[in-house]
């Protein structure tokens, strides 16, 4: 498996687990009434997923002319 493709699946990877705990810290918050640190964590996490998704279309488009092998 060459680098880039390591690459893609770890950023692959990292955007579904922002997302994840970003959906679960707001469920917490909205269901549980609980403390604002797990809207800030929520709303952090999603940010993060949207980075993610950003910098991986950039490394996408930079890396285009390199194979997956």
């Amino acid at each position: 498996m060459s680098l880039k493709a390591f690459h893609i699946i770890f950023i692959t990877a990292s955007t579904l687990l922002a997302f994840g705990f970003g959906a679960w810290s707001l469920i917490v918050y909205f269901t549980a009434k609980s403390g604002t640190l797990d809207l800030i964590l929520g709303s952090a996490s999603v940010g993060a997923g949207i980075a993610l998704i950003v910098y991986g279309r950039y490394f996408l488009k930079k890396l285009k002319n390199i194979s997956y092998l």
